[in-house]
């Protein structure tokens, strides 16, 4: 038997009562008692994830800026102040998905660059760092020295700041997609997996106890896997592995916004067999499902509409909502507002949605 992975919070997460999962080779927490009960903190108050599975890469180089414009999908030359974050898909040549991430720029000479990738896809993703990197001599440092903690919901900030009081300037100025480097390896960005506002804090491993204690004794709700993944899922945020991998074009998964075709010099990795699909059409389209009562969707359940059948891809009963909902692709053609979902064996009502269902708090659709 592997031996589980362990992130610098997991003492803490033990002390706070969390039931400890496998989760990518990662033991992290599930719940810690209550997943409705965390995702409602989250919603209408402040709560924290451990996301320090997912990597923070720092580069530099005369050309890292070049590197990422070939290495990503979207356009790292948006990246105009130093702070400033970029999600992008990171493509095979393909076309399908390698792994999402963001990026972050460090510098003003736009020779160092931060970025923040996958747990399940590390390994791979470092891979493919270092093999489109060769070409243009980037130095590439993976940050195993350092954690991350997310802290999300409408009190996040104002908790945080009760704990980190001299980041109050910082902190407030920062508009969503924007970092800041806070000195000695602290980071703090406006960014999330929930749909609220809030902020993810990259920190020195050795700290990590002490910071998850601090904000805990604030009243920020430690949060799990369940919570993180039903708020995502009402945000309508894909993830890796279920909505799009390496199989599946970002035109398929709801990610054509992440894709920059605008600089016809610019040459990235699967370029070409994206511009090829969307030259032959895009046969599917991501939606959001709602189910109006009874049992829960789940990931891989055939979708059926009058233009043919699609599938989930994600699936969850929202505890916003108190009703079940998933993300699906279905044809192209297809622009109802209802479809049937088979649940063990049966044809089910469902209503067809724009994503999200849920932001800020509050539902999107009537």
């Amino acid at each position: 038997m592997t031996t589980l992975k362990t992130t610098p919070f997991n003492q803490a997460h033990r002390d706070a009562g969390g039931k400890l999962v496998d989760f990518a080779g990662w033991e992290l927490p599930v719940n810690y008692g209550s997943q409705i009960q965390e995702h409602e903190a989250v919603r209408t108050d402040a709560g924290m994830f451990d996301v320090s599975h997912m990597l923070v890469s720092d580069i530099t180089g005369e050309h890292a800026k070049a590197w990422l414009q070939k290495l990503l999908a979207n356009d790292v030359a948006k990246l105009s102040f130093v702070g400033k974050a970029l999600y992008s898909a990171m493509l095979n040549e393909r076309g399908g998905v390698m792994d999402d991430l963001i990026v972050y720029r460090s510098n003003e000479a736009e020779t160092q660059y931060r970025i923040v990738s996958n747990a399940a896809t590390r390994e791979k993703d470092l891979a493919q760092f270092r093999q489109v990197g060769e070409a243009f001599g980037v130095h590439i440092t993976p940050r195993y020295d350092l954690c991350m903690l997310a802290v999300q919901g409408p009190k996040a900030i104002e908790k945080l700041l009760s704990v980190k009081p001299d980041w109050a300037a910082t902190v407030q100025g920062l508009k969503p997609f924007q970092g800041a480097d806070l000195g000695n390896d602290w980071f703090v960005a406006r960014t999330g997996y929930t749909g609220e506002d809030g902020v993810e804090v990259i920190l020195p491993a050795t700290e990590a106890d002490a910071f998850f204690k601090a904000l805990h004794a604030a009243g920020v709700q430690p949060c799990g896997l369940g919570a993180r993944d039903t708020l995502r899922m009402e945000a309508g945020m894909n993830l890796y592995g279920n909505d799009m991998d390496d199989d599946t074009s970002p035109l398929q998964a709801g990610m054509a916004w992440t894709v920059d075709l605008k600089d016809e010099n610019r040459d990235f990795v699967g370029k070409a067999a994206l511009v090829a699909l969307k030259e032959q059409g895009v046969d599917v389209k991501q939606v959001g499902l709602l189910l109006a009562k009874g049992g829960v969707l789940r990931d891989g359940m055939e979708v059926i509409t009058e233009q043919g059948k699609g599938l989930t891809t994600s699936g969850v009963f929202s505890p916003s909502l108190k009703q079940s909902i998933a993300i699906a692709r279905v044809p192209k053609a297809f622009d109802g507002d209802s479809a049937k979902v088979v649940i063990r064996g049966k044809e089910v009502d469902v209503r067809v949605l724009k994503l999200p269902f849920v932001r800020n708090g509050q539902k999107q659709f009537d």
